[in-house]
Parts: C-alpha cells; sequence; structure tokens
C-alpha cells in the first residue's frame, strides 16, 4: 500500500463516513488537533516516567487515536462497512478515577500554576494547552455538525488530567509547583 493517494491534491480530504471536505473543514482542524496533541504525549512517553504513569499515557494515546476516528466521522453517519470504535462514558470515568488517583500524593492547591518544572511536566502543561484548543474546536464543532456527545467531556477531563499529571510529575521529582507571582519586581 502507497502512503500517498493523491486524492487531497485537490484541497479535500475524505471524513469515514465516505464524504470529502476541505482540508480547512473545522471538522479536520478539530480532529488535526487532536492528532497534535497526540503527537506531544508520544514525546512524553519518551521520557523516564513512572511505569504507572506510562502506561496511562500509553492508553490515552491509542484513546486519542480512537478520538480522531470518532471526529472524522459524524454522529449521524451510518456506518456498515467496519466496526467505529467512539469514546465511551467509561472512558471519561478512567480519567477521573486517574485525577484522584494521581491527587491524592499531591499537597493541596492553593495557588495558580505556571508550566514548568521538570521538562516532561513543561511538555504535559503544553499538551493541556493544545488538549483545550482542541476543545474549543469541538465546542464550536458541536453547534453546527453531529459529534460524539462524550467528545467534548473527555477533552474537557483529559486537560485536568494533564495538568494534575505534570504536577505530579514534578512532585515525584522533589520538584515544587511553580506558583505565579503576583509580586514580580520588572528587572533590566
Amino acid at each position: 500500500m502507497k502512503i500517498y493517494t493523491k486524492t487531497g491534491d485537490d484541497g479535500t480530504t475524505g471524513l469515514f463516513s465516505g464524504k470529502r471536505v476541505s482540508k480547512s473543514d473545522l471538522r479536520v482542524e478539530t480532529y488535526g488537533t487532536v492528532d497534535e496533541l497526540n503527537s506531544i504525549i508520544g514525546i512524553i512517553l519518551t521520557y523516564d516516567l513512572p511505569k504507572s504513569t506510562y502506561t496511562h499515557l500509553t492508553i490515552l494515546s491509542n484513546l486519542l487515536f480512537i478520538m480522531g476516528s470518532d471526529l472524522a466521522t459524524p454522529a449521524d453517519a451510518n456506518i456498515v462497512k467496519y466496526k467505529l470504535d467512539r469514546i465511551e462514558e467509561k472512558h471519561i470515568e478512567w480519567l477521573e478515577k486517574l485525577i484522584d488517583k494521581y491527587s491524592e500524593d499531591l499537597p493541596e492547591l492553593k495557588n495558580f500554576i505556571l508550566p514548568g518544572g521538570t521538562r516532561v511536566a513543561a511538555l504535559c502543561h503544553l499538551a493541556r494547552t493544545v488538549c483545550r484548543r482542541a476543545e474549543r474546536l469541538a465546542v464550536a464543532l458541536k453547534k453546527n455538525e453531529p459529534i460524539s456527545n462524550n467528545v467534548v467531556v473527555f477533552l474537557n477531563r483529559l486537560s485536568d488530567f494533564l495538568f494534575t499529571t505534570a504536577r505530579y510529575i514534578n512532585h515525584l521529582s522533589g520538584i515544587k509547583d511553580v506558583i505565579k507571582n503576583n509580586n514580580i519586581e520588572l528587572k533590566i
């Protein structure tokens, strides 16, 4: 199988429903941003992580791939050619349990946290911001086109999980949260 098909040379791409849309279509922008997020998760996975966190992020990477397929298929599409996985409520519940599990070991959050600490924690914050962008795009898409109901909720929980993971990794590394400083002194 060749990697190039030439079918997109006219600036369109095919959805799983068979419909062709512009590559600048909001649906394509949304699942493209989910793919970008998954690529950042891939970078995070190259770092030395706690075994459980590595496992959780690997599962998450697979779920993001499912989400891309979910978004590439309108919720009202009648797909009979093959089984399509979608983001389900159990995936959202899994993220909530992970957030609670990671939070058990963390100091109480009393301040706004800035991105930083270890490199991998900073990458988790980067992933969180891309996740928020994907969420904003999914919300906009949902206003005009049918998408799975669980997509927006999953992305919302995922950004919380990535924030918590950044704090968790810093904590395990002995690095305190980077606290927003209200009394910054501008120096030259």
